[in-house]
């Protein structure tokens, strides 16, 4: 037996976010090869005068964005009171029982803007234990290569 052929590409799986009832947030694993080719999609090369070389640098901002949209698939319960408890937010005559709908952009705002939710979701999305055989998590099996 090949250990290439039991490895899967993503498995995603829900979770509930704590001391937020009835928020989950349907997650993704990032395989080892998936973070590095995100981090590299992310890095620019720029030349260092005092060094005169060429260095590379994380571009902070593309990387939150690529992160979410590979970790954070869907989610259901966020009621707009809950963002009071993540984040700065002006909530004037609105129902705070009201859900906030998944969007990838508002993924995208939650994990920039919220330092709770993005520690959170890096916890979870590196601890492979989140992602075991679970009855609702969804697998995606690796494609075998096309040969030519």
């Amino acid at each position: 037996m090949d250990l290439k052929s039991l490895l899967v590409d993503s498995k995603t799986t829900w979770v509930e976010f704590p001391g937020l009832e009835g928020f989950e947030v349907e997650l993704a694993n990032l395989s080892r090869k998936e973070l590095t080719s995100l981090r590299k999609r992310c890095t620019i090369n720029k030349f260092n005068r005092k060094t005169r070389q060429f260095e590379d640098e994380l571009n902070d901002e593309k990387f939150v964005v690529e992160f979410s949209r590979a970790t954070v698939k869907n989610w259901k319960g966020l009621k707009l009171g809950y963002l009071e408890d993540l984040l700065l937010v002006d909530l004037k005559g609105q129902d705070k029982e009201k859900q906030l709908d998944y969007t990838e952009e508002n993924a995208i705002q939650l994990v920039e803007n919220s330092s709770e939710f993005d520690n959170w979701l890096n916890e979870v999305v590196f601890d492979l234990e989140n992602f075991r055989s679970k009855e609702q998590a969804r697998t995606v099996q690796k494609t075998p290569p096309v040969s030519g």
